[in-house]
């Protein structure tokens, strides 16, 4: 072998590294892109950390005879030994002189938990306990019911008639649960620390002297007896394992070929054929998405047939060997597996279409794998959602994408129908429409010539900062825009975490002034100045088109008062909302001055908010002519940089109002004036609505309470229904503002022009 000449080898490696640092596309994806995507994947889990809430375990407790009081076990309906901060995790239901041990009290017990009316059962037998303190034999008994709040109090009294026998409560109390319900098996975990901690009770009391009897210091052994079958018990195990299997495999069986089939094209020379052919855009899109469909299907299908049956031979093979160690390891059932495929097809849908819209933005093969990582990290929190056992499958999880898909999955294949079902309808809805917009985009991108064909992007900093200071455009461009939205979304991110929390009303509004003015609007202006040549243009500081527009603007948030109130009430019962968080910023709310709290909560958001997403962002991504996508981009990214889950939700839809009123009326003042009122109106409402439905008890026809563990009021339907009605009015009276012509108006004008020419021309 030749000696290696190092002089080549550093010139062939600066000759390859100069060739990708001047790939611009190449260099976001390895450089800038870790940078962004990492804090909004922070962000998105922050989102979505409150889905993880511990919900609380509903406990049904028989107790043949009185419970012991020293200490008590039940006080009010609670359990003594559980920390205050937790009580709410048990909620109790209290059955006294009942007799448990019926010959069908686990049928009983199954059929409570199977019902989800409790998710455990703790049933404590009764045992003789003589005057002199001797404890006879617990023997259970043959008659008697879980359910019902009949008592025994005639059998107690013919015993006591007898003899002079008392009936106690066993120390030995069986609790039934179900291993395959996450529901019914952290109940149990939750139960059982309660009574091991009653039971150290029990013991300190017992060692100070203060318990007399042996009856009341006999030590706890619980017995438990689990309720679910082997099936289940599989089914419950491969429920948390096969829907993430089957859709990684979908997601990555998808974009491989859609890579090939766009990227790999163009590569190849075949593309600009194809397109040259008869088909329609349309046409070849939908035929390349079947395509990637198949193969993203038969993957995730073949895997999922690997993993059934090397659970069925090779696990076999090793419970044998462990004798029995595997019992509750198998294969899959074949109903588990039934309903896996079933919801493949929509989801390898949305992934193909989503795989197949950014392979056909990659220039080659290379940067269409670039791609691949970004699209599975946020796909990853959507998937890795549904695995804790705290997430339940509600009308909230549902409408969330990937999740409710995973959550219903899990809940069909544990055979729990009864809380499925109900869900299904919503979690369709929600996929069908992500592919249709999926598929739109992938379309979209197909039709757009500079997206097939574009050219190597080369970058140089010296020919960047040259066009940064010569050749500065009037307005942003679309990557401008959105570039400025998530950079202000990073900076909230990183100032939230560094910034101290408020103790008092002053701490708050320094905290929330800065917050709004460095790191929401002192963006958008540095980059309306330094990027563009027109930034009062940009950020839309001039005249609305007609003045009438900024009265119609305050006017159309009083009327969408009402609807953003029952809008509130839905999002809270979808989300609930954590009071005990809440309680210190109430607490610091409640003693601020309601001019303070306008100025602060009401002016101050609508002028710095709206001088970002309303002026430098949506000015930017409506640059291409596309205002549609431009509002609802902006719409959430506003959405988006409120942190919290509820409060983006509503920011989201209000966002699509102000972004039409500011595309419709094209000026910021409108939509300042908007912002304003409606914020003002929601501080007055929360503030002073008690106190005037105490003093006017007649306005409980017009505001109803909600209780979700606080207080909050909305309008009456009436009030909604017509609020709705007035703001349809408002915001038809807005679409005039702004009327383009269409292509027949055009054409009938020009027609109607010449025909008046011509009539002109002619002899009288």
């Amino acid at each position: 072998m030749n000696r290696l000449k190092w002089s080549n080898v550093k010139l062939i490696l600066n000759r390859e590294v100069r060739d990708q640092l001047r790939d611009r596309r190449t260099l976001f994806m390895i450089a800038i892109l870790p940078l962004l995507l990492y804090p909004l994947m922070g962000m998105s889990f922050m989102q979505l950390a409150q889905f993880l809430k511990k919900n609380p375990s509903r406990v049904l407790i028989v107790a043949e005879a009185p419970l012991p009081t020293d200490p008590a076990f039940i006080v009010d309906g609670k359990i003594t030994s559980v920390p205050p901060a937790e009580s709410n995790l048990l909620i109790v239901d209290y059955l006294e002189n009942q007799l448990p041990y019926a010959e069908q009290a686990a049928d009983k017990a199954s059929a409570i938990i199977d019902e989800g009316t409790f998710d455990i059962v703790v049933c404590f037998p009764a045992e003789s306990s003589t005057e002199s303190g001797t404890t006879g034999d617990d023997k259970p008994t043959a008659s008697g019911e879980i359910s019902g709040k009949g008592t025994a109090d005639e059998s107690q009294e013919s015993q006591s008639q007898e003899s002079p026998v008392n009936l106690v409560a066993s120390s030995k109390p069986l609790v039934y649960f179900n291993a395959a319900k996450d529901r019914s098996r952290i109940a149990y975990e939750r139960m059982s620390i309660a009574i091991t901690r009653w039971q150290r009770s029990r013991d300190e009391l017992a060692s100070a002297g203060q318990v007399a009897g042996p009856a009341s210091t006999a030590p706890i052994r619980m017995a438990t007896l689990d309720l679910a079958n082997p099936t289940g018990r599989r089914a419950a195990l491969w429920s948390k394992v096969l829907p993430f299997v089957a859709l990684i495999w979908a997601l990555t069986g998808a974009f491989y070929p859609a890579v090939d089939l766009c990227a790999g094209e163009k590569e190849r020379g075949t593309l600009e054929t194809l397109l040259s052919s008869p088909a329609e855009r349309s046409e070849i899109v939908c035929g390349k998405l079947i395509t990637i469909m198949l193969f993203s299907f038969a993957t995730s299908a073949l895997n999922l047939i690997c993993m059934a049956l090397t659970a069925t031979f090779a696990v076999r093979q090793f419970a044998g060997l462990a004798n029995g160690g595997f019992q509750t390891f198998g294969a899959p059932p074949l109903s588990s597996l039934a309903w896996l495929f079933l919801a493949l097809i929509p989801i390898v849908a949305l992934f193909s279409a989503l795989a197949l819209a950014l392979a056909t933005m990659a220039r080659s093969t290379k940067e269409g794998q670039y791609y691949l990582m970004p699209l599975l990290l946020i796909s990853m929190p959507l998937m890795m959602l549904a695995m804790f056992p705290s997430a339940e499958l509600d009308l909230g999880t549902a409408i969330i994408p990937v999740t409710g898909v995973m959550l219903l999955l899990r809940n069909l294949m544990e055979g729990e129908y009864r809380q499925a079902i109900p869900y299904v309808l919503p979690v369709m809805g929600v996929t069908a429409t992500c592919c249709f917009v999926a598929i739109r985009w992938a379309v979209d991108q197909f039709n757009d010539e500079n997206v097939l064909f574009q050219d190597s992007e080369r970058f140089s900093v010296g020919l960047w900062l040259r066009r940064f200071v010569t050749d500065r455009s009037p307005t942003p461009g679309f990557i401008e825009g959105f570039m400025c939205g998530i950079l202000i979304l990073l900076v909230r991110f990183f100032a939230g975490m560094s910034l101290p929390s408020p103790t008092d009303w002053n701490s708050f509004a320094t905290i929330a002034a800065l917050s709004l003015v460095a790191f929401v609007a002192a963006p958008a202006i540095l980059m309306a100045v330094a990027l563009t040549t027109e930034p009062r243009t940009t950020l839309a500081l001039k005249p609305p088109r007609t003045f009438w527009s900024i009265p119609a603007a305050i006017l159309l948030a009083i009327c969408l008062h009402p609807v953003a109130i029952a809008l509130l009430v839905l999002v809270k019962t979808m989300y609930p909302i954590d009071i005990a968080a809440l309680a210190p910023f109430e607490k610091i709310l409640g003693d601020a001055p309601l001019g303070s709290m306008l100025l602060l909560m009401a002016v101050l958001p609508a002028i710095c908010e709206e001088l970002a997403f309303r002026g430098y962002i949506l000015s930017g991504l409506n640059s291409n002519g596309r205002t549609r996508r431009a509002i609802i981009i902006s719409s959430l990214l506003f959405g988006f940089a409120h942190g919290v889950v509820q409060q983006s939700l509503i920011a989201t839809v209000f966002g699509v109002v102000l972004g039409y009123i500011a595309i419709q009326t094209g000026s910021l003042l409108p939509c300042i004036a908007f912002h304003a009122t409606h914020n003002a109106l929601g501080i007055c409402f929360s503030r002073y609505i008690p106190g005037l439905l105490e003093r006017f008890p007649r306005l409980d026809g017009i505001i109803n309470t909600f209780n979700d563990g606080a207080a909050t009021y909305h309008y009456g339907p009436p009030v909604v229904l017509g609020a709705m009605v007035l703001s349809a009015w408002l915001l038809k009276w807005f679409k005039r503002l702004n009327f383009e012509p269409t292509l027949q108006d055009m054409q009938e004008a020009a027609h109607q022009s010449v025909h008046a020419m011509a009539t002109q021309a002619l002899p009288q």
